[in-house]
């Protein structure tokens, strides 16, 4: 298939590309070019063909004639660990994950290692600019944290999956081409039986979940490491849940206005299709020709006579 397609999305440029042909002609790697689309620093389209999303030919002229080219983009997709996050904020290990853990520094991606731990991704750009306000300096450099937040890691609270569930979702949220996208994207981080409460109408829910993506990190479903992946994405937190339940509902009125969740036709609706069904209908006429095929056979049946 060519790179390039005609799509009705950019008129005045419609050439576009798949993201592996884009992440070429800009010099990143796939994954660095997915991350940009995610932070919108790319923007991409729809494809018409349903071939997923694609590059626009005027995007990547837009973003290759940007100061700095290359450099500028491949820094702004830069992405470290835990150690060289570390290094950037010129802070200890065990400083930098204090600091993650009370959503100071908030993770852009994660990933499983091969003991199924979770490791945290950070734009590097965004910790040289945390490091680099003078008003994080005693954040950095002091002895201790600060007493109330010292209580926080105490009491044993971990922001990351909150905050990354958080970024996430603006990028689900851009994605999405409607309100029914947008309904699929806040379900994401919602559990199905949040969901089933949200959405009682099954063809609605079936509708939502037909917009609703999975984990971007993953295994087999089932799996030790998808089922971790799951809990990470799905809301646990109170507040969190509450405030996803009202975009839901509120996103759904709007769906719902725009255009109803398809549904059976009528005759569909009412149309036998289950074949105990289809028997219980048979059965009252069955017993006239079964009568009708006895008296045929003791007609043809010659009769015996005792000497």
């Amino acid at each position: 298939m060519s790179g390039n397609t005609v799509t009705a999305t950019h008129p005045h440029n419609s050439a576009a590309c798949t993201l592996s042909r884009a992440a070429r002609e800009l010099g990143l790697k796939r994954g660095e070019l997915e991350l940009a689309v995610q932070l919108g620093i790319i923007r991409t389209a729809p494809d018409e063909g349903g071939g997923g999303r694609r590059v626009p030919r005027s995007e990547i002229d837009r973003v290759s004639s940007g100061d700095g080219f290359p450099d500028s983009l491949l820094d702004r997709v830069q992405i470290v660990g835990t150690t060289e996050g570390a290094d950037v904020m010129d802070v200890s290990a065990g400083r930098f994950t204090r600091l993650a853990r009370l959503g100071l520094v908030v993770p852009v991606k994660f990933y499983l290692n091969r003991y199924r731990a979770v490791v945290w991704l950070y734009l590097a750009e965004e910790l040289k600019r945390f490091a680099a306000d003078e008003k994080n300096a005693s954040l950095l450099n002091d002895r201790r944290m600060p007493e109330g937040l010292r209580g926080m890691l105490d009491a044993g609270v971990d922001l990351r999956p909150r905050n990354w569930r958080g970024r996430h979702r603006g990028f689900l949220l851009r994605q999405a081409d409607d309100p029914w996208g947008s309904a699929g994207a806040l379900a994401a981080f919602l559990d199905p039986v949040q969901i089933a409460e949200i959405v009682p109408d099954p063809y609605e829910r079936s509708h939502v979940n037909r917009f609703r993506p999975g984990p971007p990190a993953s295994g087999t479903p089932g799996s030790p490491s998808s089922l971790i992946a799951e809990r990470i994405m799905t809301a646990d937190d109170p507040d969190e849940i509450g405030l996803l339940r009202a975009d839901l509902t509120e996103v759904l009125a709007h769906a719902r206005a725009l255009r109803p969740a398809p549904r059976p036709s009528a005759e569909r609706a009412t149309a036998p299709t289950h074949p105990e069904h289809i028997g219980s209908q048979r059965r009252p006429e069955e017993p006239e020709p079964a009568r009708g095929l006895l008296s045929w056979l003791r007609r043809r049946t010659p009769r015996t006579t005792t000497p």
